[in-house]
């Protein structure tokens, strides 16, 4: 049996994976552009015969090497055009030529794009797999032309493939202003469990049992977000009055927020729906709202202990005044 390739391993994610299946026995090598302790090889995915090595003897690959919206504003459009959409097609060819099991492909939900954003007047969105994307930028783009290449490898040369399309997980304070000034860190991360984020450990077991279902399975996308409490029946409430329903739903965070001064969200744009994942690749996520709600009664820390080991590594080699990043 062969070993798992794992791309982006300097990378949030791609550590976390390395760390897992380190931690489980697994055969993996990570391949990234920047030196860590998870990379073993060096370079760039666009370097056809370094991945070509890479892939010699690889069951599997997990392709989470990315440019991300962070780096919008820091990039120029060739770069992602580069490294999302021709470094994907490398891995790709390459996965196909060596006859890969299972290639897993990590998306974004910001590839919905202007999709996740209704109209002032509209209800909350309900996402599923089903909603068309609409790209509000670069990242959005080339997230969804590396998407395309991988249906039509799964479909064209029957390589087994699973897109992702992970929510939130990074630990990084929000990209927007407002947010950051009205809610601290954790308290903004911890109402985003309810509709748009997921714990790093959660995202890391979708990937590997992407990899046990893609031989069966195909070709398949899914959302990945942790377990939302909401309905569709709750949509128009949601936009208008979403702490108040927080606080119907779960009695107790009302004074578990107040001991922290943290409080919910006024209001909700989006929520995510992982049914589909769970259905099918038998996913269970574990830190969700309640978990949040329990860690505050007992004095713990929300996070899982993998998103505290990996920690926070940024996304640019210097710090920035105005935010985490830059914002195009």
């Amino acid at each position: 049996m062969g070993g798992i390739l794992v791309t982006g391993s300097a990378g949030h994610l791609g550590e976390a994976i390395l760390r897992t299946l380190r931690s489980r026995g697994e055969t993996a090598a990570g391949l990234d552009i920047a030196a860590s302790p998870f990379t073993d090889h060096v370079g760039s995915i666009c370097d056809r015969d370094l991945v070509a090595r890479c892939m010699d003897g690889a069951r599997a690959v997990i392709h989470a090497a990315t440019l991300h919206k962070p780096h919008v504003a820091t990039h120029p459009r060739q770069a992602f055009i580069d490294t999302n959409v021709s470094g994907t097609l490398a891995l790709l060819e390459a996965a196909a030529s060596a006859g890969v099991e299972a290639f897993v492909f990590t998306s974004t939900t910001s590839a919905f794009g202007a999709a996740l954003s209704p109209a002032l007047d509209e209800p909350a969105a309900w996402i599923t797999e089903d909603v068309a994307p609409i790209p509000k930028n670069i990242y959005g783009v080339t997230k969804i032309a590396a998407e395309g290449l991988c249906e039509l490898f799964a479909r064209r040369f029957e390589l087994p493939v699973t897109i992702l399309r992970t929510s939130r997980f990074f630990p990084e304070p929000d990209d927007d202003a407002e947010i950051r000034s009205a809610y601290e860190a954790a308290n903004a991360q911890a109402n985003e469990l309810l509709n748009r984020r997921a714990d790093i450990e959660d995202i890391v077991e979708a990937h590997l049992l992407a990899i046990e279902a893609a031989p069966r399975t195909g070709f398949a996308r899914y959302i990945i977000s942790a377990t939302t409490p909401f309905r569709r029946s709750d949509l128009p409430e949601l936009r208008t009055s979403a702490e108040e329903m927080v606080y119907r739903l779960y009695p107790e965070c009302r004074s578990l927020f107040a001991a922290r001064g943290w409080r919910p969200f006024a209001e909700l744009d989006r929520v995510y729906d992982n049914s589909l994942a769970r259905a099918e690749l038998g996913w269970r996520p574990k830190y969700d709202f309640a978990h949040v709600l329990t860690c505050l009664r007992t004095g713990e820390d929300f996070r899982s202990p993998l998103a505290r080991a990996v920690g926070r590594k940024g996304y640019h080699p210097t710090a920035f005044e105005a935010g985490p990043y830059p914002v195009a």
